[in-house]
Formats: C-alpha cells, structure tokens, sequence
C-alpha cells in the first residue's frame, strides 16, 4: 500500500523492499478525518501530518502532535505522509509511534474478515513488523480522552527535520495534585518504539517534581538499548534520553496542571 511513500520509497530504492504489487490508496478519502467520538479522538489512516498539525481537536486535547508534528521532516513530507504510513512502517526512530504510544491508543485494522482493535503496544512487534496480516489495512487510530491530561513531545536531531537521535513522548493525567496514570515511549533507541514501563509504575500516584522527573528519566535510560552509529555513541544516547523524558515529562505536568487549574503552573 502507498499513500504518501515517504517509507515505502526510500526503501525500495535502497533494495529494502521489493514488492510485487504496490496499491495507491490515495483515493481512500474517507479515511482522512479527525473526530472526537464516544470519548476518543478518532483519526483516520489515511490524514496527512500537516492537517494533524492544524487540528483544533488535537492541539486541545493532544498537544504532543503539535510537538512532534513541527520537528517531522519538512513541510513537502507533511503536506504528503499520513499518520497511518507511519505507523505502519514501524521504523523505531518515528515520532508518531512513540506518540501514540505515550498517549497509550489503539489502532482499528480492518481485513476480509471485518475489523479488530490493537492496542499499540501489541501493534509493533519487531523492526519494521506489525500487528497486521496479509490483505489487512490500518484504517484508524483511537486516542481516550480522559481528565487531567497532558502531553508533551522531546527530540534531539542532527539537523532540522532528520531523524531523531533520540526522541520522549510523555502523557500525564493528573488526579488533583496526583499522577493518576503515565505514558512514556522512546525513539531511536532500540529495535522498536521503546514503551518505557518501568518508569510509567514510578510515576502512577506521585506527585509530580522534578526529582520524580528525574529518577523517571534514569529509569527510561536503563531500559533503552540505543545502538552506536553517526549520530553518536551509546553513552551520549542514553544522556539524552534521561534528559530528554525529564523534559517531556516536566512540560506534560505544566499543560496538565494548566489545564485544570486557571493560571497554569510551573513545576518545580
């Protein structure tokens, strides 16, 4: 399947991928919306990273798309890729995935044999592998809106639009001055999209400071495999990506605190 082929092409010129069949879906149109509906954020397959960007909805509810979606590549990438190739894809640098992951969604894959609901922790199971079968197609993806939420998105890069060095998704949402539950999923530093378990457990029930920030940070550090390359060692990988779930984490409390409280607040 090809929408945008921003994945799909590139590895098919580096010989990655040789397809025998390649279908245009652009004509797909009715999967590309954003709706609110039955206490989610619904967002179809085929929407496009810039209109993710512009999203009334999202920027509300999710502003980590907003985060994410200005540090993704360019404009002509966003005008054309769509939310649902990069999921599929599964590369373990995106954005998107960690994202979704962070905000703990499901996606709706739909095939000859009607549709089924993935959540995205079981949606990639290994480098550029999904949940998804033969003559199956990701059709939406499904974000809960509860409470108390905030969001926010980190990434270090060599250049403007590159692929991450390392990228943090953080999700908060906060019981009164609690943290009722936490998502954190990680880029760029392992074979798939990191889901930092471990350091969402330290989280749930405490109150939000950056010393918790920071022992989250060390946690999600432990957890990551991050492999040496040019864009720089493993010790330099594993820094950024405490740093990195600090700062996502402290500006996810500050738009959910803001969000609850008139005023705003800062953490510290």
């Amino acid at each position: 399947m090809i929408a945008g082929g921003h994945s799909l092409l590139p590895m098919m010129k580096l010989r990655l991928a040789n397809p025998e069949l390649v279908v245009d879906i652009n004509d797909l149109e009715h999967l590309a919306y954003i709706r609110e509906q039955d206490s989610e954020i619904r967002i179809g397959a085929l929407t496009r990273h810039y209109q993710l960007l512009e999203s009334e909805p999202l920027a509300r509810h999710f502003p980590i798309f907003a985060d994410a979606e200005r540090v993704i590549a360019d404009p002509v990438v966003r005008n054309r890729g769509t939310i649902g190739g990069s999921l599929a894809q599964a590369d373990a640098a995106e954005d998107l995935s960690a994202v979704c992951s962070a905000l703990k969604a499901s996606v709706v894959i739909a095939g000859g044999g009607g549709e089924r609901v993935v959540s995205m922790e079981d949606f990639h199971v290994g480098p550029y592998t999904t949940a998804i079968d033969d003559a199956e197609l990701l059709v939406e993806i499904r974000i809960p809106v509860r409470p108390g939420a905030g969001s926010a998105h980190a990434k270090v890069e060599r250049r403007a639009g590159d692929w991450a060095i390392v990228a943090v998704a953080g999700g908060l949402w906060l019981d009164g001055e609690t943290i009722a539950d936490a998502g954190l999923a990680l880029s760029a530093v392992g074979l798939t999209t990191v889901h930092a378990t471990r350091a969402e457990e330290l989280l749930r029930g405490k109150r939000p400071s950056e010393e918790l920030f920071a022992e989250a940070g060390a946690i999600a550090s432990e957890d990551c495999s991050p492999s040496p390359d040019g864009r720089g060692p493993v010790d330099y990988k594993r820094h950024l990506a405490g740093e990195l779930t600090k700062r996502a984490l402290r500006r996810a409390a500050e738009r959910a605190r803001a969000g609850t409280t008139p005023g705003g607040h800062t953490w510290r």
